[in-house]
């Protein structure tokens, strides 16, 4: 039996340095969160590393998931958005086991949701349906987010899918949903407005024209950005608290000025729900080098959410990485 199979890891010889000092960090409840994120980024990356099946990644794996018994929401919803980016299906068991626990927060639950449609593991598939079957018995946000899941699966395990001509993005995100397919006649921004919109159409359907929207607004001086991002704004009018926070998402990743004063709106709107203005907190930490931004930020370090409070230290931590120069938010042992 190798002895990883009987040792922890910080007793096992075989774990490597690196991973064992990153997963101390993150699994640590006294360190700094900013602290903890940046070790979680550096363990993303190193988890998506080829081989999928390599002893050093399959321990960054683990050391991510060793956080999933922290009391941090938000902490543990980002362990489970880094495990579905792994593109390593050996984070599946982790994030099932997340996703069926009814104890746990349902920002966690919803994430690991996601991160199973990211990570196309048809083996949740019936987990996922039976979720989504549930009606009333599951919260509504992790249902959302199981329908979005399953069809994102089956999109991309089925002959449509596989032949669908895609758009190249500027971003190397394994999205929720892949923007809208080329076609010989380009819908219009007024035309992808009206499905991201459009109520009555399935949730993966608008979350494919979010998508294409954003694809539209990066660069940040492409012709069509402006207008893309105050399409994009309307979304967050959207009776569903998920499909708002998703647009929040989106603007963190764009960090387009033309989002700031939605984003600000959001974070103040004390009746917002919190997942959602947790996320225009940390989209606006992207934007930390604009006037203002900052400032902004710290009105909220005392919030009576605990996730927006903790999300506003991530995103005041972001807004510095934003100013500094640095080309990767992570941390790199000595």
């Amino acid at each position: 039996m190798a002895p990883s199979a009987t040792l922890p890891p910080e007793l096992d010889p075989s774990t490597d340095p690196t991973v064992l000092t990153l997963r101390k960090t993150l699994t640590d409840e006294s360190a700094p969160l900013a602290k903890r994120f940046r070790a979680l980024f550096s363990l993303k990356h190193l988890a998506s590393q080829p081989p999928l099946a390599d002893p050093k990644t399959l321990a960054a794996i683990d050391a991510i998931a060793a956080a999933f018994t922290s009391p941090s929401a938000l902490l543990k919803h980002e362990l489970a958005y880094c495990l579905g980016q792994s593109r390593n299906l050996a984070a599946a068991k982790y994030l099932r086991a997340v996703l069926e626990d009814r104890q746990e927060d349902a920002m966690c639950r919803h994430e690991a949701a996601e991160a199973l449609g990211a990570l196309g593991d048809v083996e949740s598939l019936e987990l996922l349906r039976d979720l989504c079957a549930q009606g009333a018995e599951s919260e509504i946000v992790v249902r959302e987010t199981c329908e979005i899941a399953v069809a994102r699966i089956e999109w991309e395990t089925s002959e449509a899918g596989k032949n669908e001509r895609l758009k190249k993005s500027d971003f190397a995100s394994i999205d929720p949903a892949p923007a809208l397919a080329q076609q010989s006649a380009e819908p219009t921004i007024a035309e992808l407005r009206m499905t991201l919109l459009d109520i009555t159409l399935p949730l993966f359907q608008r979350y494919r024209a979010m998508f294409a929207l954003r694809d539209l607004a990066s660069p940040p001086d492409l012709p069509t950005a402006v207008e893309a991002v105050h399409a994009l704004a309307a979304g967050l009018d959207d009776p569903s608290a998920l499909f708002r926070h998703e647009i929040a998402f989106v603007f963190g990743q764009l960090s387009h000025p033309a989002s700031i004063p939605s984003l600000v709106a959001t974070l103040g709107n004390k009746e917002e729900a919190s997942m959602v203005r947790h996320e225009a907190a940390e989209a606006l930490g992207s934007l930390g080098e604009e006037q203002g931004v900052e400032e902004t930020l710290k009105k909220f370090l005392n919030d009576h959410e605990q996730v927006v409070r903790e999300s506003v230290v991530v995103a005041l931590d972001m807004a510095e990485f934003e100013k500094s120069g640095e080309t990767e938010y992570a941390t790199v042992p000595s």
